[in-house]
């Protein structure tokens, strides 16, 4: 499979970009959350972080376990552990440097399963054995 090329978009391209894959995922919906755009499947599981505790413009997004490490050890100038969420295993990327968006559209994917996953284990609803 061919990956796409890296890009920088502007941020309201950013923003956009993000917002159509974050809704794209199965029950998602948006809404501000301190401040910035927020996407949800009753539990949150992404944010846009438009310098809201630096000077960087980014998002961040829950992750299953060892994402958060693979994907800082991948690239460092692309990912970071953002404040807060990150000792829960979030992920935070970085939207003011080049990107490749399929990695993106993984991230968010995965914030979405790592987040309805979590939902179905708390409710009981999940496979056992």
């Amino acid at each position: 499979m061919e990956r796409s090329p890296m890009v920088r978009y502007s941020a309201t391209e950013c923003r956009q970009r993000l917002r159509e894959l974050c809704l794209a995922q199965t029950g998602a919906s948006e809404r501000l959350s301190h401040g910035e755009p927020a996407w949800f499947v009753t539990r949150q599981f992404a944010t846009l972080a438009d310098h809201h505790h630096d000077d960087r413009f980014a998002f961040w997004a829950a992750a299953p376990e060892g994402a958060q490490q693979r994907w800082i050890a991948a690239d460092p100038e692309r990912f970071f552990r953002p404040p807060y969420v990150g000792g829960r295993g979030w992920i935070g990327v970085y939207l003011d440097v080049e990107q490749d968006w399929d990695d993106i559209a993984e991230i968010v994917g995965d914030a979405h399963a790592t987040v309805t996953a979590g939902r179905r284990r708390a409710s009981g609803s999940g496979i056992s054995g």
